[in-house]
């Protein structure tokens, strides 16, 4: 019987983590970063998320140095239609405190700004597979109305912020399983399981 694949997720983000192992229902031996290798910075300087996913991927798996290993790592963020897409890429670090509150006050000031409390908005992720038998990525998108208000404690980012498309309640009030099935990061997930499938049989 062979052994299950070895999956590195490279975040230190333990809501991401958690939620791709829910995703992918415990298939494999999935490892935080840091039980495999010190973290250190990695200047994500790509112009997509695809990029700056692929960017931390590479890096990792050259630095790990071991074969085994295969290293999957989620660059993810919202754009909001009436901010030009903005924060886009910069998601995370959209507030000079770069936390979710301080991200979250800053959008809605943007709105604001332009005497708007809604605006269509979209969420992308990209899943990124570095291994020995090469480079892979994946996408996924949500798609629905940012908002002025925060609505909901659930989940993490933009969340409370976000109301998916045929849905009345934000991210941060819907219940996670339900989120879970229409995610992002979801999307995008799935499809990289194809990947991971194919890479766990040439393991």
């Amino acid at each position: 019987m062979k052994n299950k694949l070895k999956i590195v997720v490279a975040s230190s983000n333990l809501h991401k983590i958690a939620e791709i192992k829910k995703i992918l229902n415990n298939t494999y031996e999935i490892y935080a970063l840091d039980e495999v290798i010190k973290p250190f910075e990695i200047i994500e300087d790509g112009k997509s998320f695809k990029e700056n996913a692929l960017i931390k991927s590479t890096t990792i798996f050259n630095a790990l140095k071991k074969d085994d290993f295969i290293i999957l790592s989620d660059d993810s963020g919202i754009s909001v239609e009436a901010l030009d897409n903005a924060p886009g890429i910069f998601s995370a670090r959209y507030s000079k405190k770069a936390n979710d509150i301080a991200n979250n006050q800053k959008l809605i000031r943007k709105l604001h700004e332009k005497n708007l409390t809604q605006s269509k908005a979209f969420y992308t992720a990209a899943i990124a597979i570095s291994s020995k038998y090469g480079n892979f990525y994946t996408h996924g998108y949500m798609h629905g109305l940012v908002i002025d208000t925060p609505k909901g404690s659930n989940g993490f980012g933009y969340d409370p912020l976000f109301i998916p498309n045929n849905f009345t309640q934000t991210l941060g009030e819907l219940d996670e399983q339900i989120k879970l099935q229409i995610s992002h990061r979801t999307k995008a997930l799935k499809l990289a399981n194809y990947i991971l499938r194919l890479l766990e049989k040439l393991n």
